[in-house]
C-alpha cells in the first residue's frame, strides 16, 4: 500500500488496513514501513496553522457577547468585536433582549468600513 500510495502516511494505512478487516497499531505499520526502506510520507505543503492565522490576522474579525450584570436584577448583553490583527476591541451594541435580527443590523451597521462590501450583503 505504501509503494503503489507514496502520499499515505502509516496512519492513514493502518485506517485503511482496519476498514478492510485487518486491525493493526499504527506503530506496527510504521516498523514494517522503516523496516522495508520506505520512507514516511511527506509533508503537506503549506503554511502551518499558526503562519496561516498569523498571515491572516488582519483579515480576521471575531464577535462575542458579554454578559453585564446590573446592581438592579437585570442583566444586560453586550456585543463585541475584535480585529486579530490590532487585538482592538469595538462595542457593537447593548441590548437586554438579544435577537438575531438585531445581531445581524448591528454586524451590518456597524461600522460601514470594517466589513468588505459584497453582492447581496448589507441592509
Amino acid at each position: 500500500m505504501a509503494r503503489e500510495n507514496p502520499t499515505w502516511g502509516h496512519r492513514r494505512i493502518q485506517g485503511e488496513l482496519a476498514r478492510l478487516g485487518y486491525p493493526i497499531a499504527a506503530s506496527t505499520v510504521w516498523e514494517i514501513r522503516h523496516a522495508a526502506g520506505i520512507d514516511p510520507a511527506p509533508r503537506r505543503a503549506g503554511p502551518t496553522w499558526r503562519q496561516f492565522l498569523t498571515a491572516q490576522a488582519h483579515a480576521i474579525i471575531a464577535c462575542d457577547f458579554l454578559v453585564v450584570e446590573t446592581l438592579l436584577p437585570k442583566r444586560l448583553y453586550v456585543l463585541v468585536f475584535i480585529e486579530h490583527g490590532t487585538r482592538r476591541l469595538h462595542l457593537a451594541g447593548v441590548t437586554a433582549h438579544p435577537t438575531g435580527a438585531w445581531i445581524v443590523q448591528q454586524a451590518a451597521t456597524w461600522p460601514g468600513t470594517w466589513m468588505p462590501a459584497s453582492p447581496g450583503c448589507g441592509p
